[in-house]
């Protein structure tokens, strides 16, 4: 496959292969402890939805919470 042509299928292995030691390395990947800051959580969607199904799931946890 050509540099110009995209994968079917997202293939990680070379990107995280190349900058996830370099990341932690850094450090950029350890969690911080400050006192008084306030909590958050991300909500990640499912892997290998669709844009519209995580899209609808995204609108609706955003109606609910």
């Amino acid at each position: 496959m050509s540099d110009s042509t995209l994968a079917k299928s997202f293939e990680p292995q070379k990107i995280e292969s190349q900058w996830g030691p370099e990341w932690e390395k850094r450090g950029l990947c350890a969690p911080t402890f400050k006192e008084g800051a306030k909590n958050f959580s991300i909500q990640l969607p499912p892997p290998n939805v669709t844009g519209t199904l995580h899209m609808g799931h995204a609108f609706n946890q955003t109606i609910l919470y």
